[in-house]
């Protein structure tokens, strides 16, 4: 295998911090690291991912965007780790309830991911459909959304290699076995937590609900924007405890 001395998708002299905080979209970085820390600078900008460090709460942090699917979370969530030594990475992002128990604007903390996906075997020969997130990270987080008084559905998610609403996804969802309570689906989390699991740092992923196979409603603007808000505090407050 074929590591070079330095990263390919992230300047190589960025200033890094130990805890990183990961949106899918660039822009949302930007929004976090303008509206939610202190000191923020645009650390690096390669194909125009972007990544900000500043602190919260005193405490440097790292705001840094990894694109859309498994194959390009991967690729940020590795040179994180393997160049940079990053300790602690929360995703957030958002998701589609395929649960009742979900509903519009809730807040979901993975406990486990299933994935049908082929990822992990491809990256390391991992033969299994399972993998489970930090558990000492998700305690963390589940303390602070109590003491914040927040809702969080903690609970097993699936990760697709397609964007559920473009296909008949009721055709994945049929497939996944009987025994998997599933909340909701997304995109990028199983292969975000095997990379991280393979390496021993602490991940794990929290989304909110945008839409839902139960429901033609999706959240406003103004509710999206409130509903996320609440999201990446809860990440800030955890990613620094």
């Amino acid at each position: 295998m074929f590591i070079g001395d330095s990263p390919i998708h992230i300047n190589k002299d960025a200033k890094i911090a130990e805890l990183v905080v990961m949106p899918g979209d660039p822009l949302r970085a930007k929004y976090i690291a303008e509206n939610f820390l202190e000191e923020a600078k645009l650390v690096t900008d390669i194909r125009g991912m972007y990544g900000f460090t500043g602190k919260y709460k005193g405490k440097e942090v790292t705001i840094m965007a990894h694109g859309m699917g498994m194959p390009s979370a991967s690729i940020y969530v590795f040179e994180l780790i393997h160049y940079f030594k990053v300790k602690k990475i929360i995703r957030i992002g958002t998701c589609g309830a395929v649960s009742s128990k979900a509903e519009i604007g809730d807040i979901i903390l993975t406990r486990k991911i299933y994935s049908e996906s082929n990822f992990a075997y491809t990256y390391s020969n991992y033969v299994g459909n399972v993998v489970e997130a930090n558990l000492e990270l998700n305690k963390t987080i589940l303390g602070v959304a109590d003491s914040l008084d927040q809702k969080v559905l903690y609970g097993m998610t699936t990760t697709m290699d397609v964007f559920g609403p473009y296909i008949d996804f009721e055709r994945v969802l049929g497939r996944i076995p009987k025994e998997y309570e599933i909340l909701a689906e997304e995109m990028e989390a199983f292969g975000l937590i095997h990379v991280a699991n393979l390496y021993n740092v602490m991940a794990t992923t929290l989304m909110t609900v945008v839409d839902s196979k139960f429901t033609s409603v999706v959240l406003s603007p103004h509710d999206r924007e409130t509903k996320l808000n609440q999201m990446i505090t809860l990440a800030l407050e955890s990613i620094v405890k």
